[in-house]
Order: structure tokens, then sequence, then C-alpha cells
């Protein structure tokens, strides 16, 4: 389908889609781990899918008729939806469960972390059937900011998107790998490289052209670590990424004062609904040094240049100067 579908004229895309009691839809993108299926998986609006999708001329729809969600730490006080959908016809995999009562400990990760379950896309209360949408009103794309300077929610131009959409950064963390001691960053172009056919840069300018033509908004979304890298900082939780989303789906962050944050020449709000004012600006919210914090920033935003480098030749001027300044 990522074949096809752009020679087609149809954009494919590896991300996940809600549609609110309005009608207006939402793309959430994003690597594993960084929250696409949880922040999709919404008890206020209908779930379209969680991993595969097309945008045409007439709107978005899913092409899987399922769901793949991560395990690990699962509660159905956490996520409600998803522990639900987990029952006759799913399948688990990678867990550890007791095999007298076959209850899942969904907290043992001695296997691995990557614990999953798949289940049919109507397990889901919430679920849209069929699976399809109007033209999206926000294009979310999440990352997990291990390294913790990566703002909680920053509002994106049209040439950022693209930039944001090309990289697909996300960072893994420390302990799963004895003597691995800090985060390292991970680049997967449009958020989905595995599943490419095309150059990342034909994605790009497709979803930048429907962006402009439906007058989409745009929004990188943090859900990693604030007020310091992993091993210092903490991991935002989960209610402050779920404010950031109920906030842009309101309006209330469209219509927010912004500041210029430094280097990665982002905009972010002053002010969230839900979310202290410090964590929105991850200077503010830094818990280590003004050295540390800039030789951080630095590192990150060093990263980011580097790995873009491999695009520049077929990206245009306006996305090569969307990237973050060393």
């Amino acid at each position: 389908m990522h074949y096809l579908m752009p020679k087609a004229g149809v954009l494919s895309l590896h991300s996940s889609a809600n549609e609110g009691p309005d009608g207006d839809v939402s793309l959430f993108f994003g690597l594993s781990g960084t929250g696409k299926t949880t922040l999709s998986a919404d008890p206020r609006r209908f779930l379209i899918g969680d991993d595969e999708h097309c945008w045409s001329n007439d709107g978005v729809f899913n092409i899987e008729g399922g769901c793949y969600a991560k395990c690990i730490d699962l509660s159905a006080a956490k996520e409600p939806e998803i522990f639900g959908a987990i029952k006759f016809g799913s399948v688990v995999e990678n867990v550890v469960y007791n095999k007298e009562t076959r209850v899942i400990d969904y907290g043992d990760i001695s296997l691995t972390e990557n614990t999953r379950c798949a289940y049919p896309i109507e397990y889901i209360p919430n679920a849209k059937l069929p699976c399809l949408g109007g033209h999206p009103r926000n294009i979310i794309l999440l990352t997990c900011d291990a390294f913790g300077v990566l703002p909680p929610v920053s509002k994106l131009t049209p040439a950022q998107v693209s930039y944001h959409f090309i990289s697909g950064y996300t960072a893994k963390v420390a302990g799963t790998e004895e003597g691995v001691t800090e985060p390292s960053a991970t680049f997967s172009s449009c958020f989905g490289a595995p599943f490419l056919v095309w150059h990342p840069t034909k994605y790009a300018s497709m979803l930048a052209e429907k962006m402009k033509h439906h007058k989409a908004n745009a929004w990188l979304i943090n859900t990693g670590w604030n007020g310091g890298a992993y091993g210092t900082g903490k991991r935002i939780s989960l209610k402050y990424s779920r404010a950031i989303i109920d906030a842009i789906h309101s309006g209330e962050l469209e219509k927010a004062e912004y500041e210029n944050y430094p280097v990665f020449n982002l905009a972010i709000p002053k002010n969230c609904s839900g979310v202290p004012s410090e964590v929105l600006n991850p200077e503010k919210s830094w818990m280590g040094t003004t050295a540390s914090y800039a030789a951080t920033t630095q590192k990150l935003a060093k990263l980011f240049v580097k790995n873009f480098a491999s695009f520049a030749d077929k990206a245009d001027h306006a996305v090569l100067q969307a990237g973050p300044s060393i």
C-alpha cells in the first residue's frame, strides 16, 4: 500500500487516526513507545485505526481492521479501552501469564519489554465502523525524547512539519543493554522507514500539499523526559500528554500565546490547561546546571542536523532551514 497508494495520488501513512464528535479528524504519527496507540484511544473520540491509514481526496481510511498495542505495564486505570480489548479473539505475544489462572502479568518484562496485543478494531468500544473519516484538522507528531530537551508541545510551521516528518525522531533509553548509560537517538523517516518504498520526501511533499489544501494544524508532542535527560529528569506524565491533546482538540492551543524555544526554533505555548507552565519549557524545568542543559540541547540538535544531511539533496530550501540552529 505504501507503494501503490502514492503512485495513485493517495498518501499512505504510518499513523493512527481518530475523530471527534464534530467530525474533526486527527492523525497521530510516532515510533514504538511514543504513545501513538495510547493517545489515539480516547474515550471521547471515535477510533478510525491505530497504525496504518491513507489520505485520499475524500478523507482518511484505515487499511488494517485491527490494532497492535504495547502491553508493558498495561492497566484498566491507565488505558481502559486497550485493557478491555484483550479478550477471547485477541492475540497476545511475549507476555508472561499464570498457567493455572491464565491471568497475564503486564508488569513482567522477563522475556522482553516489547510485549504486544493484536485485536480486531471492533473490540474498541468507540471504534468508528467502517473505518473512514474526513480530512484531518490536526496532524500530531509524537516523539519520546529521552534527552529531555524537546518541549511537551510545539506548534509547527508547514516547513517544520516536513522537517520533523522526514526526520522521524525518537530516543531509546538506557537499561536494556549492559553498559548503555545514555539515551540514544533513533531516526525513522516519516515515522515508518521500514514501510517506505518511495523516497521520504515524496510522502512529505504529499503531506505538506494536503495539509495546505485542507488548512490542517500541526504539532510536535514530546511524551518523553522533562526536567532533565533519562536518569535525572522524569517521564512526562500521561495525564499531561492527554491534557495537551485535549487542548489541541478543543482549539485552546490554536489561540494560545506562544514564545520561541531557541536552538530548535519551535513555537511553544506559555500556558495549557492541566499542565504546569514550567513543564512547557524544558529550559525552565531543567533540574541540572545551565551548562548541562545547553550541552544536551546542542548534542541533540547536532544529531538532527547530521541525520537530515542524507535528505538535503531532495528537500527544498525552506525545509532545510526549518531544522535546529547549531
